[in-house]
């Protein structure tokens, strides 16, 4: 073996060991059991699932922001609870149907992870529900309830769109960030 295949392959594995643990721990949920024997079997599960099931190697943006990450954390769970109260005044209000739409939301700095994130959180958030997704031109196609309107079909395709630029602030690339400052910058000498 080559030191340019090997190094090339424990680059690989450098990149998987996030995922790894991630899965070693989500067995460990699954069978509510911390122990010794459970990391063995999770770890050889683990390992298992990524070499038979195996998908490309995604690559982290190797940036966290905490203070973002922990902002995005608090908003989307007022967001949530903030979602299931709207849904349930909708639900039972018997005079008035709540509307629906398909809504296209292209998003502006979405590599496949940011996408990922922006899609689960949208679905999260109860009222929409992701449909659909272009990865090529990068566009999230969303079932969103309680659009009556023009405007209201615009306040949702803003509200994906902050969303996306907050993900950026927590988790984006440094390129991702740097393009959200400008934009930021470029929006505010407006």
């Amino acid at each position: 073996m080559s030191p340019e295949t090997r190094r090339h392959i424990l680059r690989d594995l450098w990149l998987q060991i996030p995922f790894l643990v991630w899965l070693v721990l989500l067995w460990m949920l699954l069978w509510n059991q911390f122990t010794v024997l459970s990391l063995v079997t999770g770890l050889v599960v683990a390992i298992f699932v990524t070499r038979v099931f195996r998908l490309p190697t995604v690559e982290l943006s190797g940036r966290i922001n905490v203070w973002y990450a922990a902002v995005f954390i608090a908003q989307f769970l007022f967001a949530v609870v903030h979602g299931a109260v709207a849904v349930t005044i909708q639900v039972f209000n018997f005079r008035r149907q709540p509307g629906a739409a398909i809504i296209g939301i292209p998003l502006k700095y979405a590599d496949d992870l940011i996408m990922t994130h922006v899609s689960v959180t949208s679905s999260l958030i109860p009222g929409s529900l992701v449909v659909e997704t272009d990865r090529r031109r990068r566009i999230l196609y969303l079932h969103v309830i309680g659009v009556r309107t023009r405007a209201d079909a615009d306040a949702q395709r803003d509200g994906v769109l902050r969303w996306e630029r907050r993900i950026v602030r927590a988790l984006g690339s440094p390129a991702q960030y740097r393009a959200l400052k400008e934009d930021e910058r470029a929006g505010g000498r407006r």
